[in-house]
């Protein structure tokens, strides 16, 4: 059933954005969707539809925002465990392994989180989003492993993605890269874009993009005559940008062991113990995994943080560099 929001502005909302407005009158819905809806002619002002989010309110403008019934998911279930870390009745926290997808996209429809999702409880996901995605309300890379919330609902929907929007979700990433940055901790602040010359990656741009930010610290350096210079680190996110600590990692000429789309060209690795070569050639993924999420709880309104230890192949060419 389509919902209708009605509102007037007053003289303390003159002249701000429309979709700020609205999202200020009815915090449920994210700015995201309330922009969509707009871009979809879903928004009337003094009965005129309006299709621009950044168009200035007046005192006394009459708004209304149709939100139509979110529409079905038709998604065939996928036979996959899940290793769900927690679940209650309005979100699930999955510990996502490398080599799986979030969702449905072009060249997979079927193997995916969603898909397992479906299998493991379709009537218990979010419906407001796009309908190949039901209850995702962020993703990590198909080679990144990690942890995911997903929603049950779109009340839990709507609520963590303004936490997403206002950058209130906490993100911690463990990843090995290859060399060593110096300094050792730090900022990196810069804008990223779609690159203008691949548009399936993502890159560094001085004048146009989105922000991001990413603070990273060494926690290790590997560096002995039989080990080429690698450096564990661990990233947190102030932004979520797509593959956002792959492009800083690979802008500052540090790329992440395995990336097989970000990298710098290396020399080849000389005087290189076997094992550790074997072990990094075969790794068959990206060194970069979600450890830690955190965010307020959508309907009990208490802080929840989740940790997630490195998975088995990974921690194995930790400890074989540990001991060369």
């Amino acid at each position: 059933m389509k919902k209708k929001i009605t509102l007037i502005v007053k003289d303390t909302d003159n002249n701000i954005r429309v979709d700020i407005f609205i999202n200020k009158k009815d915090t449920d819905l994210s700015r995201t969707r309330i922009k969509n809806l707009i871009l979809d002619k879903k928004l009337k002002i003094n009965n005129k539809i309006i299709i621009d989010p950044s168009k200035k309110v007046s005192t006394g403008d009459n708004i209304i925002l149709i939100i139509p019934e979110p529409k079905k998911a038709s998604l065939k279930p996928f036979e996959y465990k899940l290793d769900i870390i927690y679940e209650d009745n309005d979100i699930i926290v999955i510990n996502k392994p490398s080599g799986i997808v979030m969702h449905p996209g072009a060249g997979n429809f079927d193997n995916t989180i969603v898909n397992a999702l479906v299998n493991y409880d379709k009537n218990s996901l979010s419906n407001i989003g796009d309908k190949l995605r039901p209850g995702i309300v962020h993703r990590i890379d198909k080679n990144t492993s990690g942890l995911v919330v997903v929603a049950k609902n779109n009340r839990s929907h709507e609520n963590l993605s303004n936490q997403f929007s206002d950058h209130t979700i906490t993100r911690i990433y463990q990843l090995l890269i290859w060399g060593k940055i110096r300094p050792s901790k730090g900022r990196i602040e810069t804008l990223i874009t779609r690159s203008s010359k691949n548009r399936q990656l993502m890159e560094v741009s001085r004048v146009k993009g989105k922000k991001a930010i990413t603070n990273y610290k060494t926690l290790q350096v590997f560096e002995n005559k039989n080990t080429p210079t690698l450096s564990l680190l661990e990233c947190k996110l102030d932004t979520g940008r797509t593959h956002q600590i792959r492009v800083h990692m690979n802008y500052l000429g540090h790329s992440i062991v395995g990336d097989d789309k970000y990298k710098k060209k290396f020399k080849k690795m000389k005087n290189i113990s076997p094992i550790i070569e074997k072990n990094i050639i075969c790794l068959n993924r990206q060194f970069l995994h979600a450890s830690t999420l955190g965010f307020i709880h959508p309907k009990k309104n208490k802080e929840m943080i989740f940790k997630s230890i490195l998975p088995k192949e990974l921690e194995n060419l930790l400890e074989i560099l540990r001991k060369s």
